[in-house]
């Protein structure tokens, strides 16, 4: 699995991709993130745009996507129930993870991507999405507290720091 910057020619698979992973979170309980819309193709033109986003490739076939955002993110400059490991260095934030249901090892190859460029990750998640929760404490990052979205959402919010 390649991971690469993605390019507006790629909007439409990772459109599919999206839709995908909107199912599997559905499909596991997670009924309250991704909705209305969200992540809208407007939204991945403008990680595009920023040179934020980016697709996973096997076989020539793009199977996943992501954002990388450097710091700071704004949502993430009050933390609640908790603190940052680290809340003076810069960092990267990984936004809008998706895949197809059938691809294993995506969550892995981003998390070698993203420490490959930084040693300070961080990244939130919806209280319902199990599926997500897993993988990010599985790849040991430690859970620091509860940010809030633009719209007022609660996220889970984790920190990695490479010694």
């Amino acid at each position: 699995m390649t991971p690469r910057l993605a390019t507006s020619s790629d909007i439409t698979d990772i459109m599919t991709v999206m839709e995908a992973a909107r199912g599997i979170m559905r499909s596991d309980g997670n009924l309250g993130q991704w909705v209305n819309g969200y992540p809208s193709e407007e939204i991945i033109r403008q990680d595009i745009d920023a040179s934020f986003g980016h697709v996973l490739e096997e076989n020539g076939r793009i199977v996943g996507y992501f954002a990388f955002v450097s710091s700071p993110e704004p949502t993430y400059a009050e933390i609640f129930g908790g603190q940052w490991l680290d809340d003076t260095a810069p960092y990267h934030v990984i936004h809008r993870i998706g895949s197809f249901p059938e691809v294993h090892g995506v969550f892995s190859a981003i998390m070698g991507f993203a420490f490959s460029r930084d040693r300070n990750i961080r990244i939130d998640t919806h209280r319902d999405n199990r599926i997500m929760q897993h993988n990010i404490l599985k790849h040991r990052f430690s859970y620091c507290g509860i940010i809030y979205l633009e719209s007022g959402d609660e996220r889970l919010a984790y920190q990695r720091i490479l010694r």
